[in-house]
């Protein structure tokens, strides 16, 4: 039977969480054929490391390999070229997609009734009553108006807007780029609500928050491309607080064997901006000690590392994000 709908899934590095997503997609209630093509972020070594044995064998189910890692968006555009279905969908190795997920994608399309459209389902992120600041980010997915981790396109959509900007080298913004071209192609985007895909919050190390500043380089990308659209649906950028406790800190450091006295002022300013910037964190989150400690200690650095990795965007790709 022809092939109707392709599911792409990249991956690195992952493979119980891969397994978790294959075992869902493997077991999808859909009358019409499908097929599940697993990107290997890397060359055939990376695939060996990252595809654990206990991962099912199907005719479903192919597996292939990039020649180098070089992100998501890379590995989703070489999935799409090895891909042989009418639609493509999109989902992550780390998401567990609901047994009707496909169903109700290929319905929306049959009901769309076009060969250039997309499709974004609904995300799910559980977490407890009281997460911690990184499960707090990561719920936000839950409001974004268009995620890889749940959407699709018919394959004319995908081929007439690019596919995704390879420059996007890491999993933040490439899903915002590919969205906001299909809004400038006038390409009709349809809200599937029962297409439901959970995002568990995986495990992460007290400098999440931290490490998780380099993506942001990739919103000057995305800026540059699409000035007007990034100022009215996402205008994130470092905060003028984060500019006046870097300033702060570094004129106080400078200052202090020649204006002591000043740079006893400057710190004072720093603790106080810091203590507020921690502070608003804490409001909606855990209050272990723990966490608190994990707080203000992030709280300090964040601005440093967030005015570093915008400026560092700003060069690299000429942009004039501020």
């Amino acid at each position: 039977m022809e092939i109707e709908v392709s599911v792409i899934v990249p991956t690195y590095k992952r493979p119980a969480l891969l397994k978790q997503c294959l075992d869902a997609l493997l077991n999808q209630k859909i009358q019409v054929e499908y097929e599940i093509i697993v990107v290997i972020d890397g060359g055939e070594e990376e695939l060996k490391k990252s595809v654990d044995r206990s991962i099912p064998a199907s005719d479903q189910l192919r597996i292939i390999a990039v020649g180098s890692h070089g992100g998501p968006a890379a590995a989703r555009n070489f999935g799409f070229a090895n891909a042989r279905g009418k639609l493509i969908v999109f989902t992550d190795d780390d998401c567990i997609p609901d047994a009707g997920f496909l169903n109700a994608h290929w319905i929306a399309y049959r009901n769309a009734n076009t060969n250039l459209a997309a499709f974004r389902g609904r995300l799910i992120v559980p977490v407890s009553s009281k997460p911690t600041d990184y499960e707090r980010n990561v719920a936000q997915l839950e409001t974004a108006e268009f995620v890889t981790a749940n959407c699709s396109l018919t394959r004319e959509a995908f081929v007439l807007v690019g596919g995704f900007d390879e420059a996007y080298t890491m999993a933040w913004r490439e899903d915002s780029d590919l969205h906001f071209k299909l809004l400038n192609d006038e390409v009709p985007i349809v809200n599937v609500p029962n297409a439901i895909v959970t995002h568990p919050v995986r495990q992460a190390r007290w400098n999440v928050s931290l490490a998780s500043e380099k993506k942001n380089m990739f919103n000057a990308l995305l800026y540059k491309k699409f000035p007007g659209m990034y100022l009215e649906r996402i205008n994130s950028r470092p905060p003028v607080s984060y500019y006046a406790m870097v300033a702060f800190m570094s004129i106080g450091v400078a200052m202090i064997f020649i204006l002591p006295l000043m740079s006893i002022a400057l710190f004072f300013c720093w603790i106080v901006l810091v203590t507020g910037f921690s502070l608003r964190r804490i409001r909606h989150t855990s209050k272990r000690p723990m966490h608190l400690i994990i707080i203000f200690v992030t709280s300090a650095l964040i601005p440093f590392f967030s005015v570093y990795w915008n400026m560092y965007g700003n060069m690299k790709f000429r942009s004039l994000l501020l």
